[in-house]
């Protein structure tokens, strides 16, 4: 049964308000988020050529075209209103640079800016389905800004919600509820998974001796339908 299709009546969850204890203390002044949106739409004649258009994300108006690019590991990915020919959103799924090289294989930590006249309109939240659908993971940073907060909530409702402790670039899972007390640590993640993935699939490969997610870039395919090339084991 897909989790799109469960009764609401669970939500919320009992471990929802420890979502809220996480670390918010960034936040990005609004003018500085659209002085790197104009500057990426002054630079567009660099890097649309590199990218790939994807089908009409659901959710999202007509008038949003949705592109991604992949460079060094790194997915960038980029909304531009056709009616305005302006870059409204950019979303980059960032490698992690405190994981260790095997892990970096299975989760991307998400960046996301998206202009004051875009917002709320599900740009974001559809940015992130399309890649946990595609059974690629999600990690926060060491650090959430209050928008970014709300937002793993919302898709909490519908992915499975969870939490590692990070030491010396290696996971150590928390569960679904964290022991008291520690989700204000640096150390602490949310994991957010990809459908048909687990947490438990996801570390007992990375800790297998011998067995390592393949490294590189992922590759643009040729179909018209682009999805995460991040290599992943799925669970059953």
């Amino acid at each position: 049964m897909s989790v799109w299709n469960l009764n609401a009546s669970w939500w919320p969850p009992p471990w929802a308000h420890q979502l809220a204890e996480l670390r918010i203390d960034v936040h990005l002044p609004d003018t500085r988020i659209e002085s790197e949106l104009e500057a990426l739409e002054l630079r567009s004649a660099v890097w649309k050529p590199q990218c790939e258009a994807l089908p009409r994300l659901a959710g999202l108006p007509l008038r949003l075209k949705v592109m991604v690019r992949v460079a060094g590991g790194e997915h960038f990915v980029y909304v531009v209103d056709v009616l305005s020919q302006r870059v409204v959103a950019c979303v980059t799924m960032n490698r992690l640079s405190d994981l260790g090289h095997p892990a970096n294989g299975h989760f991307r930590a998400p960046h996301t800016k998206v202009s004051m006249s875009h917002r709320r309109r599900g740009i974001a939240s559809g940015v992130y389905r399309w890649w946990l659908d595609s059974g690629a993971c999600l990690m926060t940073g060491a650090r959430q800004s209050p928008a970014a907060r709300g937002l793993w909530l919302a898709m909490s409702r519908h992915y499975p919600l969870s939490y590692v402790w990070l030491e010396n670039k290696r996971l150590f899972p928390l569960g679904d509820v964290p022991p008291a007390g520690v989700l204000d640590r640096l150390n602490v993640r949310a994991v957010l998974l990809g459908q048909g993935a687990t947490l438990d699939t996801c570390l007992a490969q990375w800790e297998q001796p011998g067995r390592q997610a393949p490294g590189g870039p992922p590759i643009l395919p040729t179909t018209r339908v682009f999805r995460p090339r991040v290599p992943l084991v799925i669970g059953s």
